[in-house]
């Protein structure tokens, strides 16, 4: 036998000679460099370890390689076979787990059967286990056999099962599963990680159990686990679910300090989520992170947020609470001022291609600033628009003309009038009515009246609130005649007046020319039309007329004494 060992040891090293000697040709492994020398210096050396010849023993030791290998496989089949699965044994324990046996842990001591990680895995990857039973048999297990331990792969098996087993989730069963959770971490067992823990917070989200998702959240240290950006997002949206934008901030705040953002999609959600609950600055600040990272923050988040930054608030927070808004210019609030600002910068950063699809967001800003006065701005957008895109509608050119009218600039107001109809574009009723009240305000009739004749060039058929403006404007300026040929000219135009148009001409025949004939007129006019003047303006009238009446009977005593 010995003689066979050194045998085989002598062809080993033969073999290795031969496969690293530079000898051989590596193209050509049939020929040699050299002619071939004797490897061993005595004929007789494989007499000297054994009777065998050499074609003997390599055809011996190439068998017995052979033998070897077959040897190798017969222990690994053993191995598999040892660690192979009764399936009686776990059909029997998922039937016991599958019944509402109150005893279920005296049940599991009288049954036989084997025990151990494999099997457990097996057990807890059924889905038609109560979740319950499940975390009562692990427990079992942990009680009652020293050699089992959980580890990371039957916790995670357990989670999943509990927690995405298809089922609805409920409230005491997730509990019970955190309770679970916290007891082998509690014992020092190392059996979790980062996405078991991802999946017990992102159950008690969909639960609306957002304090108790955060409760987990601040677990993963003590646990020794290290938070991913998954495990901020889903926290974060567990606490904004219940509104508790407060502690969602907290968390965000974490976030951001540590460089954990969540990819594009996910970041976006944060940024929509603190904005619909009017915590526009903090999802500014998110959005800036983002950016800062080289996220590509989702095209509606970004129009939302900005949607958001220029609509004018109902409340103000004072001491961090909100307090319903005092009727107020919107130009005195400095935090609103701000927040216009920040959305303007956000929209002057989306780039070009995105930005030509972006109308709603500059329709918003440009409101906005017309709405804190800041006209020149929004005009300024404005022509860029007509430059870069997208281009602009009749919406955006009548916040800026409407503004310029109120604050009496016609010569601006005029330009952007122009601008408009350079682009094709149709002015319509109500960008006339504008600048016929900006006009009429600044008691320019004559120029209100142009742009009525320009408007009934461009439209068939006109509003009564057109006519309105100048008839107001001439009452103003005590010329009744000018403002009784505009109420006939408006009938014949085919505009049926108003009860605010003989509103206002009876009521200033009254006070300021006291002419109540061509009031009362006007009222027989009225009823008609089937239309009603008020109480107070038919009082006004009798009112002048006895007046009247009074004043004529006091001359013709005087003239008879």
């Amino acid at each position: 036998m010995r003689r066979w060992l050194l045998a085989r040891q002598a062809f080993a090293t033969l073999r290795s000679y031969v496969v690293s000697s530079p000898r051989i040709i590596p193209n050509n492994p049939n020929t040699l460099l050299h002619p071939p020398s004797p490897l061993f210096p005595h004929s007789r050396f494989f007499s000297q370890i054994t009777d065998l010849p050499l074609a003997s023993v390599i055809d011996d030791v190439t068998t017995a390689d052979v033998e070897s290998d077959e040897i190798e496989v017969e222990v690994e089949g053993e191995e598999e076979k040892l660690h192979e699965i009764n399936a009686e044994e776990l059909e029997k324990v998922e039937s016991l787990l599958q019944s509402n046996d109150a005893d279920l842990e005296s049940s599991l001591d009288s049954i036989g059967f084997t025990l151990d990680q494999d099997f457990v895995i097996k057990l807890l990857q059924t889905s038609n286990v109560s979740g319950y039973n499940l975390i009562r048999f692990i427990k079992w297990a942990l009680d009652k056999n020293e050699s089992f331990d959980v580890t990371v792969p039957v916790v995670e098996s357990l989670v999943s099962n509990v927690c995405s087993g298809g089922g609805v989730l409920r409230e005491k069963l997730i509990y019970s599963l955190w309770d679970f959770v916290k007891d082998i971490a509690g014992d020092g067992v190392r059996a979790l990680n980062t996405d078991i823990l991802n999946e017990v917070i992102v159950s008690f989200s969909k639960l609306g159990k957002g304090r108790t998702a955060h409760e987990v959240f601040d677990k993963f240290e003590l646990f020794q686990c290290v938070p991913n950006a998954d495990s901020y997002y889903f926290t974060i949206e567990a606490l904004c679910r219940r509104k508790d934008f407060d502690q969602a901030w907290s968390l965000c705040q974490k976030m951001i300090d540590a460089e954990i953002i969540p990819d594009d999609e996910k970041v976006g959600k944060i940024i929509s989520w603190f904005s619909k609950g009017g915590r526009v600055k903090q999802a500014h600040l998110v959005y800036l992170a983002a950016k800062e990272k080289g996220k590509q923050v989702p095209m509606s988040s970004v129009s939302f947020l900005i949607a958001k930054l220029c609509q004018q608030s109902k409340t103000v927070r004072l001491n961090g609470k909100p307090v319903a808004r005092k009727l107020k210019p919107v130009g005195e609030s400095f935090e609103e001022n701000e927040n216009v600002r920040l959305a303007l910068e956000i929209l002057n950063g989306i780039p070009g291609d995105e930005k030509k699809h972006s109308m709603k967001s500059f329709s918003a800003v440009i409101q906005a600033l017309c709405r804190i006065k800041d006209v020149d701005t929004a005009k300024e957008l404005i022509l860029k628009m007509t430059v870069d895109g997208p281009p602009p509608g009749n919406g955006v050119f009548n916040f800026v003309i409407t503004e310029y009218a109120k604050a009496g600039k016609m010569v601006q107001a005029i330009e952007m009038l122009r601008l408009l109809e350079s682009r094709g574009l149709k002015p319509d009723l109500y960008t006339y009515a504008v600048l016929m009240s900006g006009y009429s305000n600044g008691g320019e009739l004559d120029e209100a009246k142009k742009i009525l004749e320009e408007a009934k060039k461009k439209h068939v058929k006109l509003t009564p609130v057109m006519y309105h403006t100048i008839i107001r404007g001439y009452c103003k300026l005590e010329q009744f005649d000018e403002a009784l040929k505009l109420l006939t000219e408006m009938k014949d135009f085919g505009v049926r007046p108003t009860a605010d148009e003989y509103e206002k001409l009876i009521q200033s025949l009254c006070l300021k020319a006291l002419d109540w004939e061509t009031a009362e007129k006007l009222q027989e006019e009225m009823k008609e039309n089937g239309l009603h003047l008020k109480g107070i303006s038919r009082a006004l009238i009798r009112a002048v007329k006895e007046m009247e009446k009074e004043v004529a009977d006091d001359g013709n005593i005087s003239s008879a004494a």
